[in-house]
């Protein structure tokens, strides 16, 4: 990049770090005429354009066009903070207006690299309005099912950020770029910086990657790569083989006793108790060390004997886990992150993805944890986005049950839980589901796809978890066995109810 920090670069040197010898084809609106000294007639804002136009060589804070990322066209607008501050004026907005507007006629995505320090104070309520110009053109074109990723530079604050910035549905960020909706210069004495940094935005759900500068091109391009525009793609196909017995549900198929001859001890003891009471061990990270790869698994696994047995092999750490499955699902992962509202949780995966044949999928994956509040809203966010672009959802269930505990209650789990089951009903793309572990109760059915559901032959799935169960119902541990024999929890038992269509290996 010519002479300037990535963060700190002009609006054109921002747009030629992107799109390289690729080129950029600029546009310029009719831009709307301004009285002596703009809407107020501030005293000596038209000498500040004046300075600031011949200092930058911009007759506005915005410059957008048209322009190839990669190998994938589409309309930039990229902000010049050297023009006062980056901030909002009318003709801002009719540039913004108008770059937005191009990319609806065109169909092509939106990506913004902005630098903005809000609204200009010299247009007063007139500038403060464009954000309303800026909120309007961004909701057309959500309903055309076109995609919008900010690159936030620094700084980045004020109504740029509340709208452009974090308005978009992908948000990447530059290391150190001061990023927040107030200034340096408006915020309360004594606040943390880091709360208005890329990196405090990120550590709280507002942005979903801080991406270094020569990282940058790459990652944007996979990006307008997996959101599209796409022409209708098929569902997501399910991670594996089927195994020998897999297939429609009410066949019988995948039913039997196999061959299995695990104890099932350490159900009492082990990790999770479902049914919204996930405790104990369950509410840690499952360690990944020793887990098995997909590819390590045997196809041939036998079917569990008993409940018994079904749940121990879904407690098992050594079985693979979400990231497992990613991993061998996706050439490339791009993941969102957080809940958009503060909050994130650590154990729910979720983001987009190309497989090897260039199809994009998202993907919404429990690791094994309780599920909380933060991580149905992020997976809420991921549907509904891909619902709107049109790409098929491949979602992993593996947890004991949603969180339990006072902060999660305090988070609103059960709002969050019926968002997301709304999220599901409400789709019109295919949504795929594979039950990779334990299936802990309506925290794990609020991720499961109804009529299109498929589970591994270590995993489960039910109502309330054995131990509780037997809990409830007065029983001595020792029924504990028995009583998840009749919840009918087995992968089989689950193709026989009509809640899994196959079994897969």
């Amino acid at each position: 990049m010519p002479d300037a920090t990535p963060a700190r670069a002009t609006a054109r040197e921002a747009i030629a770090l992107l799109t390289g010898a690729a080129g950029f084809t600029e546009h310029r609106p009719s831009p709307s005429p301004l009285p002596p000294d703009g809407p107020l007639g501030w005293a000596g804002y038209d000498a500040a354009r004046e300075r600031a136009s011949a200092r930058t060589g911009e007759e506005e804070s915005v410059v957008y066009g048209t322009g190839v990322v990669g190998d994938r066209a589409c309309v930039l607008l990229s902000f010049e903070f050297g023009f006062l501050g980056g901030s909002l004026g009318r003709q801002t907005g009719d540039r913004l207006a108008a770059a937005y507007e191009l990319a609806l006629t065109r169909r092509l995505p939106l990506l913004a690299l902005v630098a903005t320090g809000g609204s200009r104070m010299q247009e007063g309520m007139v500038a403060l309005t464009q954000l309303q110009r800026v909120a309007a053109a961004s909701v057309r074109l959500r309903a055309a099912g076109l995609p919008q990723i900010a690159v936030v530079r620094d700084p980045t604050t004020g109504g740029g950020w509340a709208t452009v910035g974090a308005g978009a549905d992908v948000v990447l960020a530059l290391p150190g770029a001061q990023v927040g909706f107030a200034g340096s210069r408006v915020r309360p004495p004594g606040a943390d910086p880091y709360a208005y940094s890329a990196e405090g935005q990120f550590a709280a759900g507002q942005v979903d990657a801080v991406v270094p500068a020569d990282e940058l091109t790459a990652t944007v391009t996979d990006w307008l790569r997996a959101l599209g525009p796409h022409e209708e793609l098929p569902a997501a196909p399910v991670p594996g083989a089927l195994s020998a017995g897999g297939g429609e549900p009410g066949t019988g198929a995948g039913t039997g006793s196999g061959g299995g001859t695990g104890s099932g001890a350490g159900m009492e003891a082990g990790a999770g108790t479902g049914a919204g009471a996930a405790t104990g061990s369950a509410a840690g990270t499952p360690s990944a060390a020793g887990a098995e790869s997909v590819a390590d698994r045997d196809p041939a696994a036998p079917l569990p004997e008993t409940g018994r047995e079904a749940v121990a092999r879904a407690r098992d750490p050594r079985r693979p886990r979400a990231e497992a499955y990613l991993a061998d699902y996706f050439a490339v992962r791009l993941p969102l992150h957080g809940d958009r509202s503060g909050s994130t949780d650590p154990g729910l995966l979720c983001g987009f993805g190309l497989r090897a044949d260039g199809q994009p999928v998202a993907y919404v994956a429990q690791c094994g944890t309780p599920t909380r509040p933060a991580g149905y809203r992020a997976a809420a966010r991921t549907i509904r986005l891909a619902d709107r672009l049109g790409i098929p959802v491949l979602t992993l269930v593996d947890t004991p049950g949603a969180a339990n505990d006072a902060e999660a209650e305090r988070a609103g789990a059960g709002a969050a839980i019926a968002d997301t089951f709304a999220a599901i009903a409400a789709a019109r793309i295919p949504v795929t589901t594979l039950v990779i572990g334990e299936g802990g109760s309506g925290g794990a059915l609020a991720l499961a796809a109804p009529g299109n559901t498929h589970v591994t032959v270590d995993s489960y799935f039910s109502v309330i978890a054995p131990e509780l169960a037997a809990a409830i119902l007065k029983r001595p541990p020792s029924e504990t066995g028995a009583t998840a024999d009749q919840l009918r929890l087995r992968p089989q038992d689950l193709v026989d109810l009509g809640f899994a269509r196959s079994i897969v290996g």
